[in-house]
């Protein structure tokens, strides 16, 4: 999203952009998305939810979406739904292959296969990969995300952001194919029993709407996993456009272990979660979509130095650009669009 939303916006600004995509197609995680684009209604409803973020680049995402998204309507990007679903965000759906067309015409074709040597703006995707395979977790994202753009930054003297330990991403029943990053998902942690290894409970509190703080306690277990015990009446809930039983059923042709509860290898602790039988067991292993932390970079999309003046001709958005959802959760689809479009506004009005 970043680098052809760069591009593209590039394009109509009268340069001749060139995107150098590491991977063999285009359009990154993006086009492994459920193409839902959003913001948190006000700055402050965005600060109180990620509350370790930058609140000038969180103002920026409030205040530009709007227009970034008719943007995209008007690049020819297919809009599936014009709401969300969730009474705390706005923003629309996009059909993500039909997005990903739109872009890569307006932006000019990538050149697939080419790592770069060296930038003007950078959207490499943040470190998700390398982050995946350091900790043991599943990946729930394109392959091509180590770090490529914050090595890059950092030997240009950029400085990190808040968050690099933090990322976003979901419980998968098990390791699956690209395809079914977003079918997979097991989505009800908040109406189940969430247990690790051992049967302890493992979160301290409820876990929050997004669930994004009960994947990163999963990821900081032993093995990266726990177990969803849910009970007759949390199957019959409707989560989104599908109810838990369809969530667990696609667990099961996923490959992932469901099981009665009574046979799981230890006693259930008594829950208020848990009263009408029969219990269900569904086994998940934390997956990273994308990194939090990445280069620090000011609300004009520039990279900083420690002493926070911009490294000189030095842009990143999307993962790239860390620090704006430190402590919970935001749409990197959204960041990545905004910041996107101001990164190449900025690189080629740099005085402005």
């Amino acid at each position: 999203m970043a680098g052809l939303a760069a591009a593209a916006r590039a394009r109509e600004l009268g340069a001749e952009p060139v995107v150098l995509e590491k991977g063999d197609r285009a359009g990154g995680s993006m086009l492994l998305s459920s193409g839902v684009i959003w913001r948190h209604r006000t700055p402050a409803e965005f600060g109180e939810e990620c509350p370790g973020g930058e609140p000038a680049l969180q103002r920026r995402i409030v205040e530009d979406l709007d227009e970034a998204l008719d943007w995209l309507e008007q690049l020819g990007g297919p809009v599936t739904e014009r709401t969300t679903g969730n009474e705390r965000t706005v923003g629309r759906r996009f059909d993500p292959r039909g997005l990903t067309e739109a872009l890569v015409r307006a932006a000019g074709e990538p050149r697939l296969g080419t790592p770069f040597t060296d930038a003007t703006i950078l959207a490499t995707g943040g470190f998700g990969v390398r982050l995946a395979r350091d900790r043991g977790l599943l990946l729930r994202a394109n392959r091509w995300s180590e770090g490529d753009g914050l090595a890059y930054g950092l030997a240009r003297g950029a400085d990190l952001s808040s968050g690099l330990d933090e990322f976003y991403g979901r419980n998968l029943p098990a390791e699956v194919g690209e395809e079914l990053y977003v079918r997979s998902s097991q989505l009800y942690g908040t109406h189940a029993l969430v247990l690790d290894e051992q049967g302890q409970e493992f979160l301290a509190r409820e876990p929050s709407w997004s669930e994004t703080d009960l994947v990163q306690a999963t990821a900081r277990l032993p093995a990266g996993a726990a177990w969803y015990v849910v009970d007759a009446r949390t199957l019959r809930l409707k989560v989104r456009e599908r109810t838990v039983a369809e969530l667990v059923a696609e667990a099961r042709s996923a490959g992932g272990k469901v099981l009665p509860a009574e046979e799981l290898p230890f006693e259930l602790p008594a829950s208020p979660k848990l009263v009408e039988p029969p219990f269900l067991a569904v086994h998940v292993r934390a997956a990273v979509t994308h990194t939090i932390g990445g280069l620090r970079v000011d609300e004009r999309a520039r990279v900083l130095r420690p002493d926070e003046t911009p490294v000189d001709g030095l842009h990143a958005a999307g993962a790239d650009a860390g620090g704006i959802f430190t402590g919970g959760y935001g749409s990197g689809l959204a960041a990545a669009l905004v910041f996107g479009r101001i990164a190449a506004e900025t690189a080629l009005t740099p005085a402005a």
